[in-house]
């Protein structure tokens, strides 16, 4: 049972984790395949476990990396998955350490994650980057902390760019999300469904370029949910979860 990294040439008839089985996300996997080929330009790697599971590494380069960050020569893990029966069998630290030896090999400092305060949805878990010798070097309201992993003590210490999240001036409900990952795609009209039944305004922005995401009022650019400016979420979630989440918003 080993690894396989998937590149532009195979992507195309490869699966690649995300949204595995769920037939309702085929046209948002085609996306985030598409968004994949074109990051692998830049330098992204994505190493998968070769079975038809949810074990995989996703990297790239932290100043191509489509997140407000400075980590200068360091490499950014875009998302790091162990999934079900694949748990506790040590698949975690052996993707990482793929990431590490091609950090190393490109001559880079260290490597750099953002994971929550606790544990929260699609975020990594901290405690297995803290195992893994990583440390705390930034954090940022209301719950995202930037973790590092150098071999070079003479490196820059990275940080998040503390971009102005007052930009997020619409009224109601506004999503700022990448193609990154396909549930934050396809369950956008469904999010939308709930707030226009809701008399709530709904509006969604795609981040389409490494500088707008860059530049961008969420941290985590994967999907960000604002509520008459202000931020409520990096969750992506479902439609009943959300209306349950508007309704509390209305109440205030």
């Amino acid at each position: 049972m080993g690894y396989i990294q998937i590149t532009k040439n195979t992507i195309e008839n490869e699966h690649i984790c995300c949204a595995l089985g769920a037939k309702q996300y085929e046209e948002a996997v085609n996306e985030k395949k598409k968004w994949l080929a074109e990051r692998m330009d830049d330098g992204l790697v994505f190493y998968r476990l070769n079975e038809r599971a949810k074990v995989f590494i996703e990297y790239l380069p932290a100043e191509m990396a489509w997140i407000p960050i400075h980590a200068p020569n360091y490499m950014y893990i875009n998302c790091l998955w162990v999934s079900g029966r694949y748990k506790d069998n040590g698949h975690g630290k052996q993707l990482l350490d793929k990431c590490k030896e091609d950090a190393m090999a490109r001559g880079m400092d260290g490597i750099v994650h953002i994971v929550g305060k606790k544990k929260y949805p699609y975020l990594s878990e901290k405690h297995f980057f803290d195992y893994m010798g990583f440390e705390l070097v930034d954090q940022i309201d209301p719950y995202f902390e930037l973790v590092s992993l150098s071999w070079n003590e003479q490196a820059a210490r990275p940080s998040f760019k503390r971009n102005e999240k007052s930009l997020v001036s619409q009224k109601g409900i506004a999503i700022y999300y990448t193609a990154q990952c396909p549930f934050a795609v396809g369950i956008l009209e469904d999010l939308r469904q709930v707030a226009e039944n809701s008399g709530v305004t709904f509006t969604t922005h795609q981040l389409t370029t490494k500088e707008e995401a860059q530049n961008a009022p969420t941290i985590w650019t994967t999907f960000g949910l604002f509520y008459n400016g202000e931020f409520i979420t990096h969750e992506i979630m479902s439609a009943n979860k959300f209306e349950k989440v508007l309704t509390k918003l209305l109440e205030k």
